[in-house]
């Protein structure tokens, strides 16, 4: 059997100029998501960072961080929480509402999500002013959960999101200066 050979993800990663807005350079994970070697490498790679943390649960914001958020919980043998825009979850809800750049947004997560105690990751695609995940991790702590860790595929530096999140122990696969 060949040994499965190793990538540097930045290879997956597309650089779109002004996107969404002039003057953004958005990076695109599509090119990851759709090469299974590549994307297979990153959630092996985020899993083994992880696995000491002894996690219980994996927690996501949508949309992206679903796509990494599962093939982790699945690695770890942990749960899957989803963490929605309001109004989209079904049952009752524990929210938190966070400030934006221009106004503010609210997360929410089914109420019976965690028991107290229970060992949580905060799983996203990118970490940039870290205000969705640092939103996502007071929602979990709100529920009784412990934040274990912090994972995303890309950091963005510049935008300091590392800095606002630090005491929850970001690991982050690839980082843009």
């Amino acid at each position: 059997m060949a040994t499965p050979q190793v990538v540097d993800l930045r290879d997956y990663i597309r650089n779109v100029p002004d996107f969404p807005k002039p003057g953004i350079l958005f990076r695109d994970i599509t090119p990851l998501l759709k090469n299974p070697g590549a994307f297979r490498q990153a959630i092996e790679m985020l899993v083994a960072e992880l696995r000491p943390r002894q996690v219980e649960l994996v927690a996501a914001a949508e949309a992206r961080g679903f796509l990494f958020a599962a093939p982790i919980a699945l690695a770890l043998e942990a749960g899957l929480i989803p963490i929605r825009k309001s109004g989209k979850l079904p049952c009752q809800t524990l929210s938190h509402t966070y400030q934006l750049e221009y106004g503010t947004d609210t997360l929410e997560m089914h109420a019976d999500a965690i028991q107290p105690g229970q060992r949580v990751v905060v799983v996203d695609d990118v970490l940039a002013t870290g205000g969705t995940v640092e939103a996502c991790c007071r929602l979990v702590e709100k529920a009784g959960g412990i934040v274990v860790g912090c994972a995303f595929l890309i950091e963005l530096r510049p935008l300091g999101g590392r800095e606002r999140i630090a005491r929850y122990h970001p690991v982050c696969l690839i980082s843009y200066d």
